[in-house]
């Protein structure tokens, strides 16, 4: 049997000799151009049936790479939606913490406004409490002092009574 390159060797040879008419075969016998001619047709049939052997090594090659990538196309696809699914429940699990702790910011926003002005308010009462409180202390003082005051007073009346009286009771006394 020939290896395929002395077939390849022989049909190049063949086809110079058809393009190039100034070759002579040396031999020239009748008998010899029968036997290369069915020897060129085997080597044509043979390097056809190659070329269909390759050809279809190489279409069954082109299915198994397509059946491989369509395959790995599926895995992929597959792949992308779990990863969809996972993302999914990833995001509703952070859905409701995100909607607590929006509601409760919302609140803490909502009390932090409502308590400026009740601590503006409060302050403006301590304020007022302790004007009030110094006024009370003021006028307490003040009654205090009063409260001395007429206590003196009585007593001074008191005595100057007492005294008027004595007066009047010695006049009486020395009146005959």
């Amino acid at each position: 049997m020939r290896t395929h390159k002395q077939i390849l060797d022989k049909q190049q040879s063949q086809s110079q000799r058809f393009k190039n008419p100034s070759i002579i075969n040396t031999i020239g016998s009748p008998a010899k151009d029968d036997d290369n001619e069915e020897e060129e047709e085997e080597i044509s049939r043979s390097a056809l049936a190659t070329f269909r052997a390759k050809e279809e090594e190489i279409e069954k090659k082109k299915l198994e790479i397509r059946n491989k990538v369509q395959a790995q196309l599926a895995r992929v696809e597959e792949a992308t939606k779990r990863l969809a699914e996972i993302r999914e429940e990833l995001e509703a699990l952070a859905d409701p913490l995100r909607k607590e702790v929006t509601l409760v910011r919302r609140k803490i926003d909502m009390v932090n406004r409502e308590l400026k002005p009740l601590g503006q308010t409060c302050q403006k009462k301590e304020k007022e409490y302790r004007e009030a409180l110094e006024g009370f202390n003021e006028k307490n003082k003040e009654k205090s002092k009063l409260v001395s005051k007429l206590m003196e007073l009585v007593g001074e009346s008191e005595r100057l009574r007492l005294k008027k009286l004595e007066e009047l009771s010695k006049n009486i006394e020395t009146l005959p």
